[in-house]
């Protein structure tokens, strides 16, 4: 049985707010973060460099609780880019947002800087804030989880979950870049894997794809985003096509999810989600970069749509139970 969602439409369309730093569009990777009073949604959002090459820049919005009205937009400096040759130079894109103790917040960012034969690498850093959200400040100038022997390209996407003692992440590692016809750019794939951590810092990890692929092995796996509802471990994520997803439709972004009772195994059924592409509307043809969380007491999803979030987020509220096709 499919579960059963309200769609709000697009709540923030970036065009109609003025952002900071020249941002001009973008409001991708929406993370929802609960605040006395209000929710704030930090995202990236879009600017260009003296040389008109694009950055990457962490913007937030403010909300009402249930997400009917648009209080506040940043106009300060939320994240600093990296200095000259850093693994965030260029950009920070998607952010996690992990509440820590005694009123911390921290953000697991990440990083990218521009390659020549490749487009760009990434790699995760950290920065923390202690004054409720408004600023953040690295813990280093360098990534705490970057590429490795066994995940070699663009470490990314970090989603974090406190079960008990352990922190546990959820991100993404390239297993390859693919050399097109000449005249064309390369293009990674990339899939979703799983780390641990005691002190959310220093990650051991696993090196594995852990969600199996519908589209072939040259499947991308982007954005996982975790929600524990009564011992049952919920994930919605995106996927596309390593080729051809920006111009040939049905190859662009879809919504992919995926279930498991143990933290270890997962079970992925996309079509068990119900939020299909519908051909229609700002979400009709993509959708991408999702945030699964608690709104209230019931589960939300925020994600992105057409053209990788060019004109914003939208929300959806699940209407249904979530567990009840979950079979124990």
């Amino acid at each position: 049985m499919e579960m059963k969602w309200e769609k709000k439409g697009c709540v923030f369309d970036p065009t109609q707010h003025g952002l900071p730093f020249g941002c001009f569009a973008y409001a991708k990777g929406p993370q929802a973060v609960a605040m006395d009073g209000f929710r704030r949604v930090y995202f990236s959002s879009c600017s260009q460099d003296s040389s008109r090459k694009y950055l990457s820049n962490v913007c937030y919005a403010d909300f009402s609780l249930d997400f009917g009205e648009v209080r506040k937009v940043n106009r300060h400096e939320v994240i600093a880019l990296g200095e000259l040759g850093a693994f965030d130079e260029h950009g920070i894109f998607p952010v996690h947002i992990f509440r820590g103790e005694q009123r911390e917040l921290w953000a697991y960012t990440t990083g990218w800087s521009r390659r020549v034969s490749v487009s760009a690498e990434g790699a995760i850093g950290l920065a923390i804030s202690r004054d409720l959200g408004r600023t953040f400040q690295k813990v280093g100038v360098g990534p705490i989880v970057c590429a490795s022997l066994q995940e070699p390209f663009l470490i990314g996407d970090p989603f974090i979950l406190k079960v008990r003692d352990a922190f546990h992440m959820w991100y993404i590692f390239g297993l390859r870049w693919i050399s097109p016809d000449q005249g064309h750019q390369a293009e990674r794939v990339y899939k979703i894997a799983h780390a641990t951590s005691t002190d959310g810092i220093n990650w051991k990890r696993e090196g594995l794809p852990i969600i199996k692929d519908s589209l072939g092995s040259d499947e991308c796996q982007a954005l996982p985003s975790v929600l524990e509802v009564n011992g049952i471990y919920h994930m919605v994520f995106c996927y596309r096509d390593a080729v051809g997803f920006r111009t040939e439709p049905g190859k662009g972004y879809r919504l992919g999810y995926a279930y498991s009772l143990d933290l270890v195994q997962w079970v992925r059924n996309d079509r068990l989600l119900g939020l299909p592409l519908t051909g229609e509307g700002w979400d009709g043809e993509m959708m991408c970069y999702p945030h699964l969380f608690d709104l209230g007491g019931r589960i939300a999803l925020l994600y992105n749509g057409n053209n990788f979030g060019r004109n914003g987020f939208g929300l959806a509220i699940l209407q249904s139970d979530i567990n009840e096709h979950i079979i124990r």
